[in-house]
């Protein structure tokens, strides 16, 4: 019986078709490209004109069809609903992961019987030494951990840990789904195993803090604001468009182009 794996992006995917290859293990990754961690979700397994335009405000260096990309994910989705073969969700501990578990669980929750698991968290990553000297986990220092953070040897030692998930795990997962779509919020934060609603206020106050009066390269601040704990993990599109909605509200100053943020400066703004 065939295997698809499914990931939360495409860097997660590559990293596990590396480890799926290097096993000789001939099976399908599909990775879902949506940070489900921000953005309104109402209606979004019905029409993805919201999220597309969400996503078109974000990433407004990128001139490509956002409904198409979407549309096609949805195919996808679709498709893995009607396949017969086993699916194996990948997740770590973070509110984007989480969430593209209970979005393939909502998907499948037909088929149950299908439905299996890997598991990564914070315990996962190996030791290293840190610049103390003391031996720390490789990541981040809020535990959050995301597929794409692992190497592709760390991804195939845990191939033999996939597991079915139980029928009610998996109906209870598909109801957190449908209830984190109704509150509809701005960001969805990882919590105690429990998601928090939140809005982007928490992400422009960081990025007002790290600014100073001093001209600073935008991606480096963009950086810092990835590295920040908010619940979620925030990615150099999502650091960047606050960053420019800073700049149109007056709160930043901007030395550049504002439709490449990412080649520009950014100080705080001077009251």
């Amino acid at each position: 019986m065939s295997t698809i794996h499914v990931t939360n992006g495409d860097h997660a995917a590559e990293i596990l078709r590396e480890a799926l290859q290097t096993a000789a293990r001939d099976e399908r990754v599909i990775p879902l490209k949506d940070d489900l961690a921000v953005g309104q979700l109402r209606g979004i397994d019905d029409n993805p004109e919201t999220r597309a335009l969400f996503w078109q405000q974000v990433l407004i260096e990128h001139k490509f069809d956002f409904i198409s990309k979407l549309k096609e994910q949805d195919a996808l989705l679709r498709e893995l609903a009607q396949d017969s073969g086993q699916v194996v969700i990948w997740h770590g501990q973070s509110a984007s992961d989480q969430l593209t578990l209970r979005r393939v669980a909502y998907t499948l929750r037909n088929t149950p019987q299908r439905l299996n698991e890997a598991k990564l968290t914070h315990d996962d990553l190996p030791l290293v030494t840190a610049a103390d000297g003391t031996m720390q986990r490789r990541g981040r220092q809020d535990g959050a951990t995301a597929v794409g953070m692992f190497t592709a040897a760390e991804l195939g030692a845990k191939l033999p840990t996939a597991a079915p998930i139980s029928v009610l795990r998996i109906s209870r997962l598909a109801l957190e789904w449908q209830e984190v779509k109704q509150i509809n919020s701005d960001t969805r934060r990882w919590r105690d195993n429990t998601f928090v609603s939140g809005t982007f206020s928490d992400i422009d106050e960081t990025i007002l803090q790290i600014a100073n009066d001093g001209w600073q390269e935008a991606r480096r601040l963009a950086g810092e604001v990835m590295g920040a704990s908010f619940g979620f993990l925030v990615s150099d599109s999502i650091a960047l468009w606050r960053c420019r909605e800073l700049v149109a509200a007056g709160k930043l100053e901007m030395r550049g182009d504002f439709a490449r943020l990412s080649d520009a400066q950014l100080r705080r703004a001077a009251h």
